[in-house]
């Protein structure tokens, strides 16, 4: 029979990706506990030792946006938190792969792909967002170190990760030709690096490890600069850009799952002598939200197709990204309060 991945956007290659991280998913992710900080560090190192997370850290280079968008498709579909842990070793070691130096990538990217290190990518503040022209933290060169002061907050993996890839502004804010974007750097700081703490962890519906940074006088060697002084946001934009389709795919995957929770329930909901199931209205709902589903799959194959072969997938990806968003609320709309039970006992970590 054939599927999604039969379209001509995936080669065999993706095709076999998507079989075998499937069945490991089936056998290994299941509902977790408490501990999400245990718990993300376990899934780490069960990605790693499957030698999946070689699929987001990119061996040096970009990684494959269509593998990339697979992986989360799978996984989102059986487990938020394992999305998470899996695009999150991902983002938080791009800018290495795409402008660290021989040794930064000799140092950080073999144990991020084994899930022996857990990495983190750093740009929002409390006042600076997407406002990129706001960013307060700051680091300036002393004696051959940088010294980076001010805070981060809504970290991915705050608390728990080996390093962080910050984003600071190493120019004189006073300096016209700083403003905005121009003048921002990028730094490995290692989580034991002096300085360097956690100022808060924040909690969150879907819970997945979140914290408050505080740099005060926090060190770093200048060889943990990733690239040149003052292209940390095309560092920044570059990572985000490579990883914006995998957004939307694990929309995807959670759409599917959402799917198949309303379908299993419409089929055994027994009423009135039948099912759910059964009923005109309930059928159009599922037939729309199957309509939706495979709509939102062809523009998101489409825009991992144009990022892996050099197109002008910009627009496509926002559009697409956008769609997606929407893809998951009328998917979840006809059986929220059956699909909020799943995922609050899933921990669905999407947001």
């Amino acid at each position: 029979m054939a599927t999604d991945l039969d379209w001509p956007f995936y080669e065999q290659r993706h095709r076999d990706l998507a079989g075998s991280l499937g069945a490991w998913a089936k056998a290994n992710l299941a509902a977790h506990g408490d501990d999400v900080d245990a718990e993300c560090r376990a899934l780490v190192a069960k990605l790693g030792a499957a030698d999946f997370l070689h699929l987001c850290v990119g061996d040096g280079a970009a990684p494959d946006v269509r593998s990339l968008a697979i992986a989360r498709e799978t996984l989102a579909y059986h487990s938020g938190l394992a999305d998470f842990a899996f695009a999150m070793q991902g983002l938080g070691s791009g800018a290495i792969s795409l402008a660290g130096s021989a040794e930064q990538k000799a140092h950080y990217l073999p144990r991020v792909a084994s899930g022996k290190s857990i990495a983190a990518f750093a740009l929002s503040e409390p006042d600076a967002g997407s406002d990129v022209a706001a960013m307060a933290c700051s680091a300036r060169l002393d004696d051959g170190t940088y010294v980076l002061d001010g805070e981060k907050t809504w970290i991915s993996n705050g608390g728990i990760a080996d390093f962080y890839v910050v984003f600071a502004r190493t120019a004189d804010q006073n300096d016209p030709g700083a403003k905005g974007a121009r003048g921002i750097s990028a730094f490995i700081v290692d989580a034991d690096a002096p300085g360097f703490s956690i100022a808060e962890r924040i909690d969150v519906i879907a819970p997945h490890p979140l914290a408050r940074l505080r740099f005060d006088g926090c060190r770093v060697p200048a060889s943990r600069r990733i690239g040149a002084e003052g292209e940390g946001f095309k560092v920044a934009m570059r990572t985000l850009d490579v990883f914006r389709t995998s957004v939307a795919a694990a929309a995807l995957g959670f759409a599917r799952r959402a799917f198949d929770e309303a379908m299993a329930r419409a089929t055994s909901r027994r009423m009135f002598g039948g099912v759910l199931g059964d009923f005109q209205l309930t059928q159009a709902s599922l037939a729309q939200m199957a309509l939706t589903i495979d709509s939102a799959a062809l523009l998101t194959y489409r825009a991992a197709w144009l990022r892996d072969n050099a197109k002008d997938e910009r627009k496509a990806t926002d559009s697409d990204e956008q769609f997606f968003y929407k893809t998951r609320k009328k998917a979840l709309g006809p059986f929220k309060q059956k699909l909020w039970d799943f995922a609050a006992s899933d921990a669905n970590a999407a947001d």
